[in-house]
């Protein structure tokens, strides 16, 4: 599984080995890190609560994604628009305070 982080046109990628065990606290201080490179401080967005409802939402997508892909887009997440990708892939995308989108994509994991 692969995170896509996207600032403008400054890209990270992260890799998720496992979706069930994996370490929040370094996926978000990498995230952190990156958007304070490019000049951003992403501390008061709550990417401790979005990352694991999309990690969720995407695993198992590659047997068809289940229920809780489209669930979570349709609920929502605040300060988010969220949006399905077909074959499984999920979306988040926010307006940083310059107006330059802040964009993680959650990419199932095919063999």
């Amino acid at each position: 599984m692969e995170i896509d982080v996207r600032i403008g046109n400054e890209s990270l990628t992260i890799n998720i080995k496992n979706p069930y065990r994996f370490d929040l606290n370094q996926v978000v201080a990498d995230i952190r890190v990156f958007a304070e490179r490019v000049g951003y401080d992403l501390k008061e967005t709550d990417l401790e609560g979005l990352i694991p409802r999309m990690i969720r939402g995407v695993a198992g997508c590659e047997a068809g994604c289940p229920a809780d892909a489209k669930g979570l887009v349709r609920e929502g997440f605040d300060g988010f628009r969220l949006g399905y990708i077909e074959g499984g892939i999920l979306s988040a995308t926010t307006e940083l305070s310059d107006g330059r989108p802040f964009t993680l994509r959650v990419f199932p994991e095919f063999d």
